[in-house]
């Protein structure tokens, strides 16, 4: 909306639909799993739960009531938390290493998330290392020792990310002469 927000509190970013998918989802000792979801969602009903569980493969019978904690795997954690996401239907998704630590169902299930949240005009940020993960953005920023380097279509990225910083011997600390020609 043109305002900046870096001085509200994470609360009120939250209610300005901007929410964050962590590398690692969170654990909740004690907290079933249909509560999760239903904790930020924007319409609480079984029906919301039934739906956003079916859209990320889990079968809600089978994991409404579960908790969410150790004893779901990497993948089924990924899942839950993007389900609440879902449920919630932010304006803005920050999704740090979507792909970190899951399956390949589960990262389909991400990308058809993906498709969900373009669709309802929602914008979402992905921080990855994955190719495979870039090549589902529209647009891309290369970034190293915390700088942009270049920014531009995903195929350029892509192509420049897989020839210069999958082999890179100096992970952070690029020199110039191996920057130029990479700007649009």
């Amino acid at each position: 909306d043109g305002e900046p927000i870096q001085d509200q509190p994470v609360d009120e970013r939250a209610r300005r639909g901007i929410t964050l998918a962590w590398q690692e989802p969170a654990r909740f000792e004690g907290l079933r799993v249909d509560r999760f979801i239903l904790a930020g969602a924007r319409e609480k009903s079984r029906a919301t739960v039934e739906r956003v569980l079916g859209r990320v493969g889990l079968d809600p019978d089978k994991y409404a009531a579960r908790a969410v904690d150790k004893t779901l795997s990497g993948g089924e954690r990924k899942r839950v938390e993007l389900a609440s996401i879902l449920a919630m239907e932010p304006r803005v998704v920050l999704m740090d290493e979507p792909d970190s630590g899951i399956d390949v169902e589960a990262l389909t299930r991400i990308f058809d998330a993906l498709a969900d949240f373009k669709q309802r005009g929602a914008t979402v940020i992905m921080i990855t290392h994955s190719q495979e993960v870039l090549r589902h953005a529209e647009h891309a920023f290369l970034l190293c020792d915390g700088r942009i380097i270049d920014k531009g279509s995903v195929d350029r990225i892509d192509d420049y990310f897989g020839e210069s910083c999958l082999s890179c011997d100096h992970t952070n600390d690029p020199t110039l002469s191996e920057l130029v020609g990479v700007t649009e």
